[in-house]
């Protein structure tokens, strides 16, 4: 209404099919308003306090669950349900939280959606969709046996500006009508509110991760600044990683030229490949990394079995340069959790890693320097002071044994200087060891133990002698052949040699050479040579030789000949 000077009057006005109806109705239309409006005052209200609920929660499941009860009951809508896309190039659901079924009626519907049909297409094109009837729309798949009937439809995006996150969908209006334009608008706010709730509590997330990885980084550093080193550091790192990653496994490779690395160690999540078939696969792409330094993430790597699943693969890098790689991967069922990993956070983790690594071989290097200089002392003294008096003690006793003239006398001499001469062998032979850093599982406690282990089947304990740095020039990937190569001999001289004597020399020099001699009966000639077979086998492998000399009733002698420098 307008007042007589013009201006807007504040009283009510009526259209004139109102002011023209009788009492009663016009009371009721008035009434009705009321409550529309008193309703609209509600659903805001219920509105206000969704948005402060969900701003206080920073757990994504919590403000899921909270969106679509309140949503449900805005819009009078008996079911209710938000679907939360993945971070996959899929753009398919990753969670999907619903309201209005009982425990029992999802057990019957069976898998929950995961973006096709009508609810892809809201995902392909995230803009409000109201339906009448779901079914009569041409891109509905119609529902799963046991599904409850549902008609109408409104479905609104969940996004920040350009950024969806997923969807909220709403059936079944109560009353058996359509959502209306005002459903449709206080479900888009809702959404609006909830994209920043989810936004949030993905924030929190990420942080979260990423603290994790910050404190594995601490633990593992503080891990190999102790006692741990060599394959036990490696293997605490990929269980470590695997771990935090929640991958199904991770793998590590060293070297630094990318046509010569190494599988050191595996970790595997409970029920995963034990084989190595993942690290296989990739090592291409691990060579890659190696080369460029850089982190690679792939969405799928087939293997020779058909399985797929992404992987993660990031440098071992020092100041040095990189040193290898570290792997993650998962498998197909898990996808979602290698989309859940940015490359950076186990790149970062592997970088310090490496460096905690690094530092404490470095450490091991100097404690190990120092034993050396320990041990080249000892050495020097042995040599310069003990085995020079030694020396000078038997050539007195030699000329004295030369002078005398009791023939008894100088025969008695004589096997002192023998003796001198024996000790001054095993002193030089010690000096050799005093050349290695001592070790509980070195090469030449392993080959003692086992030596000692054949003396009890052999009845006689066999003659062992070391020549050489035999700790020191004994490469790892060496000694477990050599290992072999003597338990078969050993194994062959008490089952089929009927010795009575067996003599064991193994040197380090230019080659490593083992040589195994007993006194038995000899290889007869139709011996069949599986064993050693396998032996030659071992020693081709390694680039060097086995040679076997026997003769019936005069024993048998193995000589064992690779490469040092392997």
């Amino acid at each position: 209404m307008v007042s007589s000077d013009g201006t807007p009057s504040e009283e009510p006005c009526f259209p004139d099919a109102l002011g023209e109806a009788p009492f009663d109705d016009l009371l009721r239309e008035v009434l009705s308003r009321v409550g529309g409006v008193l309703d609209e005052q509600a659903r805001l209200r219920l509105l206000l306090d969704a948005v402060v609920a969900m701003a206080a929660d920073l757990s994504l499941d919590g403000v899921l669950t909270r969106i679509v009860e309140v949503a449900s009951r805005l819009v009078d809508a008996k079911y209710a349900a938000l679907g939360v896309l993945g971070s996959g190039p899929g753009k398919r659901l990753r969670t999907f939280v619903h309201h209005g079924m009982d425990g029992d009626a999802v057990t019957r519907i069976g898998a929950l959606p995961d973006g096709h049909g009508l609810l892809g297409l809201i995902i392909d094109r995230p803009e409000p969709l109201r339906l009448h009837d779901i079914a009569a729309h041409p891109a509905s798949y119609g529902f799963p046996p046991n599904h409850p009937p549902m008609h109408s439809l409104l479905g609104v995006p969940v996004r920040i500006r350009d950024k969806v996150f997923g969807n909220l969908y709403l059936t079944e209006k109560a009353g058996g009508g359509d959502f209306t334009k005002a459903d449709e608008e206080v479900v888009v706010a809702l959404a609006a509110a909830a994209g920043v709730a989810i936004e949030n509590a993905r924030l929190y997330e990420e942080a979260a991760r990423r603290e994790r990885w910050l404190a594995a980084t601490a633990e593992i550093t503080g891990l190999l600044a102790g006692s741990v080193h060599g394959l036990d550091a490696l293997q605490a790192v990929a269980d470590r990683a695997r771990e935090v990653a929640e991958a199904d496994l991770a793998w590590i490779v060293t070297g630094s030229d990318e046509d010569d690395l190494v599988l050191q160690v595996i970790a595997r999540a409970e029920g995963a490949t034990p084989q190595g078939a993942q690290a296989a696969a990739a090592a291409e792409h691990t060579r890659t990394v190696v080369r460029t330094g850089t982190a690679l993430s792939l969405d799928r790597l087939s293997l020779d079995d058909g399985a797929q699943g992404p992987v993660v693969i990031v440098p071992l890098r020092t100041p040095d340069g990189v040193e290898g790689a570290l792997g993650l991967s998962w498998t197909l069922e898990n996808a979602a959790l290698h989309h859940e990993v940015d490359a950076q956070l186990p790149a970062s983790f592997a970088e310090h890693a490496a460096l905690a690594i690094q530092v404490a071989r470095a450490h091991s290097d100097q404690q190990r320097l120092a034993l050396f200089e320990d041990r080249d002392r000892i050495a020097r003294d042995l040599h310069d002071l003990v085995i020079q008096r030694l020396f000078a003690v038997g050539l007195t006793l030699q000329s004295t044994a030369r002078t005398s003239d009791n023939p008894e006398l100088a025969e008695r001499l004589e096997s002192s200087v023998d003796e001198l001469d024996a000790t001054i062998k095993d002193i030089r032979r010690s000096i050799f060891a005093l050349g290695a850093m001592e070790h509980a599982s070195d090469i030449q406690a392993e080959v003692t133990r086992m030596v000692d282990r054949a003396a009890g089947t052999l009845k006689f304990r066999p003659v062992l002698r070391f020549t050489g740095p035999v700790r020191t020039l004994v490469s790892d990937d060496v000694a477990p052949h050599l290992l072999a190569v003597l338990g078969e001999a050993l194994s062959n001289a008490s089952r089929h040699a009927e010795a009575q004597g067996v003599e064991i020399d193994l040197a380090a020099g230019a080659d490593i050479v083992l040589r195994v001699a007993d006194d038995g009966r000899g290889l007869p000639p139709d011996v069949r040579e599986s064993g050693l077979g396998n032996m030659r086998r071992r020693a081709e492998e390694l680039g060097g030789r086995c040679e076997v000399r026997s003769a019936p009733g005069e024993g048998t002698t193995l000589t064992w000949i690779v490469p040092t420098g392997r």
